[in-house]
């Protein structure tokens, strides 16, 4: 069956379900929030959680910042307060990385590119990484579509039986010359419905110092100096609002996010250049919601959707090299429904389809305003039986484009089927301390926009990026009511992945100021992942935990065995910016009131290019950071030191990290 003919069917299958005699699922909205220690169900797809105490205690101002404390995880970052981050997982690209706010899939249909750098972390309650997809079946097909999904959950209202609104006001401020207030505001109408307003600022000079040092080949010294950061600056602003409802047989939301963002772009220092004019302007809006409904005790189902409405202004005021003056306007319409059938009472079915248009207007010279359209239909299924559990799903997509400069499709429409299998088990008898897993997993990417349209550059021809995933872990937990430790818990996974068709910039013709996007890459990788942490509780004041992660990444580019020359050739190497060797730890030590809180983040050798030569080589570089909090009655009190040892280094070449650099905070909870 077609995608398109298995599309309308299941957007026809809610109509068919109201008829049904149902049972009726009370969801209460005044409990109270309770404080469980213990183990989640074991998940067959493997994740990473920060979520509660723990994320706060980390003390991070941006999603990204939280993410560098997963395992396999890279984080691009182009230094500053206002400097693009971006996250890479297991070596297989930025754009395989879905990341979902509140569920639904945060899109860029022009770059594929996400900017973590702009969710405050005032108003989110849990960041999870999945390998692979979510460990469910019950979700949108856009769910079962990338390599590696970022789910954001942002805070749900919870209320005391005495109140009926919370506040929570924070001012930050610190090096950088940066002042950011934020301002939460829960309300309860009713027992059904509640809502939620949060708002916040940040404003920051960007400016400070670092160390510009380069070493020739021969060990020599080139230059040796300190100068300012310039031209990072920034200017944002954003406000969220949502509303919240519950009824006998589900519950529903809705939500509008506006953010408003001016930016100065420091730039690579190179050549000597020390000053950049270059800016960017950002504006992002969308507005989105879902509805679940228990039809019966054995079938439910999902109803979401969102627009986004996304524009960009980039500026090159300098004349000498390129006077540039670009201006983007993205639209983006999404709709989706997923149905979930428990076939038996140990086996569940789910059928779910989704239906996303894409549109880019520009400002560019001969642009071809490109429209996407895409159809997507995944059917998966879950069953448990003796010590194992199963999940297996299917996905088919089916995308065509168009531009209006052709008047005609000016690629073949794609359809695809790519499927995925989870199975996890306990080995041993009556003793779920021990589970082991596996996955296999093959999905692709589409070519993004500017990869098909910029001007001069785009390649219609491209073909999409495949991925194949291959994981088996294991996972031990305990758990102890009495002692010193509490809470004991170690996991790893060994990996293998295959990237194909890999879309890189390549020169065209015999000048190197001309390139074209072409399919040329073909990666392998091969990797662990490890994770180890306990809880310790000396007695009812005095609690710590320890979290400790480490990666081993061997990417190696397997494109072409004849490009094998010993100093130009990529063959073998290591792809860029990937190191062998990565790590993060983590403690928080609490006592009553007052917390202490450590974090240590390393990344090893690595290379700028995937010629493995000297002139490539990155240092590694680590990082630790301190915090003290300390809370009073309705106030909490924090101050922070980053980068204590005032270690310089560069996350990407030639944009240089900050320093040591402080921040404090004022929280008020009323």
């Amino acid at each position: 069956m077609k995608v398109l003919e298995l599309f309308i069917i299941v957007l026809g299958i809610p109509l068919l379900a109201f008829p049904q005699e149902r049972d009726s699922v009370i969801i209460n909205s005044d409990m109270h929030e309770v404080t469980v220690y213990g183990r989640q169900r074991d998940e067959i797809v493997p994740s990473q959680r920060l979520s509660g105490e723990r994320l706060e205690s980390l003390r991070s101002h941006s999603v990204a910042d939280a993410l560098r404390y997963f395992s396999g995880v890279q984080i691009k970052d182009y230094g500053g307060v206002g400097g693009l981050k971006t996250v890479d997982v297991r070596s297989m690209g930025t754009n395989h990385m879905g990341v979902f706010y509140d569920g639904i899939q945060l899109g860029n249909a022009q770059n594929g590119l996400v900017d973590l750098g702009r969710f405050s972390m005032e108003n989110i309650e849990e960041i999870a990484l999945y390998n692979g997809q979510k460990a469910q079946i019950f979700q949108p097909a856009r769910d079962f579509g990338t390599s590696g999904s970022v789910y954001i959950r942002t805070r749900r209202p919870r209320f005391d039986e005495s109140k009926r609104y919370n506040v929570r006001a924070v001012l930050k401020g610190g090096s950088f010359g940066q002042i950011s207030p934020t301002i939460v505001w829960e309300q309860k109408w009713n027992k059904r419905i509640s809502t939620s307003l949060s708002a916040d600022y940040t404003g920051a000079d960007g400016k400070y110092k670092f160390r510009y040092r380069r070493v020739l080949p021969s060990g020599t010294v080139a230059w040796d100096t300190t100068a300012v950061r310039q031209n990072g600056d920034l200017c944002s602003f954003r406000i969220e609002g949502a509303v919240f409802g519950n009824t006998d047989d589900g519950t529903w939301n809705a939500k509008v996010y506006y953010y408003d963002s001016n930016r100065g772009i420091p730039g690579a220092i190179v050549n000597n250049v020390w000053r950049f004019a270059q800016r960017q302007w950002d504006r992002n809006f969308f507005v989105q919601g879902s509805w679940i409904k228990h039809v019966s005790q054995r079938y439910k189902f999902q109803v979401a959707g969102k627009y986004a409405n996304d524009w960009m202004r980039y500026l090159n005021p300098d004349e000498t090299t390129m006077l540039l003056d670009n201006r983007f306007r993205q639209n983006e319409l999404y709709l989706s429904t997923a149905h979930n059938i428990e076939l038996l009472p140990r086996w569940e079915l789910n059928v779910s389809a989704d239906y996303q248009y894409n549109r880019l207007n520009a400002n560019l010279a001969n642009f071809v305003y490109p429209s996407r359209h895409t159809l997507l239909v995944a059917v998966a299924t879950q069953y448990q039986f003796w010590r194992f559990r199963v999940m297996a799903s299917l996905l088919g997509t089916n995308v065509w484009d168009r531009t209006t400069v052709v008047q005609s499709k000016v690629r073949d429409a794609l359809s695809r089927w790519t499927p995925a299998v989870y199975i996890s088990c306990n080995p041993i008898k009556d003793n779920t301390d021990l589970s082991l897993r596996f996955f296999y997993k093959k999905i692709f990417r589409l070519p993004t926009f500017n990869d098909l349209y910029y001007t001069e550059v785009g390649n219609t021809s491209l073909k999409p990026e495949n991925t194949q995933q291959l994981d088996f872990g294991l996972i031990y937990q305990h758990d102890w009511k009495r002692g010193v430790f509490r809470h004991l818990e170690f996991k790893t996974d060994w990996y293998c992945s295959k990237v194909d068709n890999k879309i890189i910039a390549v020169p065209r013709g015999s000048g190197q100021y001309r390139w074209m996007m072409m399919n040329v890459g073909k990666v392998r990788i091969l990797g662990v992942e490890t994770t180890a942490q306990t809880v310790m509780r000396w007695c009812r004041d005095w609690s710590m935990v320890l979290c400790a992660n480490y990666t081993y990444q061997s990417a190696q580019d397997r494109t072409d065995p004849t490009d094998n020359d010993p100093y130009y050739g990529t063959y073998g190497g290591q792809i860029a910016y990937i190191p062998w060797h990565s790590g993060s730890a983590t403690a928080n030590l609490k006592w009553k009131q007052l917390s202490l809180n450590y974090a240590f983040v390393y990344v090893g050798e690595r290379y700028h290019a995937s010629s493995n030569i000297r002139e490539n080589y990155e240092q590694p570089w680590y990082t630790h950071d301190l915090s003290i909090g300390y809370t009073f009655r309705r106030f909490t009190f924090t101050l922070e030191c980053n980068n204590v040892f005032d270690q310089q280094y560069d996350v990407v070449p030639n944009y240089p990290m900050p320093g040591r650099n402080w921040k404090g905070s004022i929280r008020v909870e009323l």
